[in-house]
């Protein structure tokens, strides 16, 4: 260790402050349940590095850490490390540390008696090349298994991520742990649903809600493409940043004449997501692939019932309180949507079995498991 009476450990933090949803949503929550966990001891300093943030642009950090920022880019950060690949160590920013976590896919370069991890929340772009934009394309596909090799331990945040790493990159079983995200409090099934309508001008009708960047794999064209097929008042909400998919579906939508039923309503705030999930009648995630799939556990959490996909992660997120279905199958998309929408008795079993499924992913849980990672890499007492 650097200090025998103080651990030193650092966690890259940029995506918590540079992304407002997806890994930075998950970084930011892990790391302010790690921060206040039992697991911790009381000798712990937890150095959050921030990539292209001074520590006056940054938010107070979480209790009992402290923000190690740098001013270079987070982009110049990449070329240094992963490009030109130059021997930078991260600690020139976070002084030196016992462990370092690197929480976004990309380890960077450490002194040679820190002990690394890397975080890694999906394999989608070995799935789906074509759905990925080139340049990020080539970068994933040269950094990641690189990490990976030069980890000390991998995280993986499902069961699914777990295997493709195996498969994948023939990553050893023994050097993966999988810490599953949570679900933060603030989605449950007993606040009100505001006044959500009106802001995001939603009408008076059943909604049928889905959430997510329109990116291709997120399958909202033939989302769309069911929801067309469904004699209903309901209308469709895309809740979600536009992504590369957006000029696609907006053609569909226009082709099938759906104007009218299919509300595109843009990125929401993460304060608004839990009246969103619960102004819903039902909610939808036919994604193609993905990592773990929070949105499933946050619309369950809210008492909202969920049809979602049969394949990688989904399954472990959703458990037997889903509908889950073939997502290259229009028809029986749609034929569930129809079922679903008509069926109160339905709707309610699923809600009940939702807020219980929920309720067993917490970021305590996930703090506690991440902790677990630390303790026997370094050794440390239980």
């Amino acid at each position: 260790m650097t200090d025998t009476s103080l651990l030193q450990i650092g966690i890259d933090y940029t995506a918590a402050i540079h992304q407002t949803a997806g890994i930075g949503r998950y970084v930011r929550e892990l790391v302010a349940a790690m921060a206040v966990s039992p697991s911790r001891s009381e000798n712990v300093v937890l150095h959050l590095f921030v990539a292209g943030a001074h520590r006056a642009h940054c938010p107070p950090p979480p209790d009992n850490c402290v923000y190690s920022a740098s001013p270079i880019s987070e982009r110049n950060h990449v070329r240094l490390w992963h490009r030109l690949r130059l021997p930078i160590p991260v600690e020139l920013w976070t002084g030196c540390i016992d462990l370092f976590h690197a929480a976004d896919f990309a380890l960077p370069p450490t002194l040679s008696g820190t002990r690394a991890i890397v975080t890694v929340y999906d394999l989608s772009f070995e799935h789906y090349p074509q759905d990925t934009m080139p340049g990020m394309l080539h970068h994933l596909r040269r950094v990641v298994p690189r990490s990976a090799r030069r980890a000390d331990r991998v995280i993986a945040i499902s069961e699914a991520t777990r295997r493709d790493l195996i498969a994948l990159y023939g990553v050893h079983p023994d050097k993966i742990a999988v810490v599953q995200p949570g679900v933060s409090p603030h989605f449950n099934s007993r606040a009100t649903e505001g006044d959500i309508r009106a802001k995001y001008h939603l009408p008076d009708a059943p909604l049928i809600l889905t959430v997510g960047t329109m990116q291709p794999r997120k399958n909202h064209l033939r989302l769309v493409q069911a929801f067309a097929q469904i004699e209903t008042k309901a209308r469709l909400v895309i809740a979600g940043g536009q992504g590369w998919a957006y000029d696609v579906v907006q053609q569909e939508v226009t082709r099938l004449g759906m104007a009218e039923r299919v509300i595109f309503a843009g990125f929401v705030d993460d304060n608004d997501l839990p009246d969103l999930y619960r102004a819903a009648t039902v909610f939808v995630y036919p994604a193609l692939y993905e990592g773990f799939g929070i949105p499933v556990l946050e619309a369950m959490a809210c008492g909202t019932p969920v049809i979602t996909s049969n394949v990688s992660s989904l399954p472990e997120a959703a458990g037997e309180a889903a509908i889950l279905v073939d997502p290259l199958n229009v028809e029986e998309l749609s034929m569930t949507l129809d079922r679903l929408l008509s069926n109160e008795m339905m709707r309610n079993t699923l809600r009940g079995k939702g807020i219980a499924r929920a309720g067993k992913f917490t970021w305590a849980r996930a703090a506690e498991q991440t902790w677990d990672v630390y303790r026997a890499l370094l050794n440390l007492p239980a």
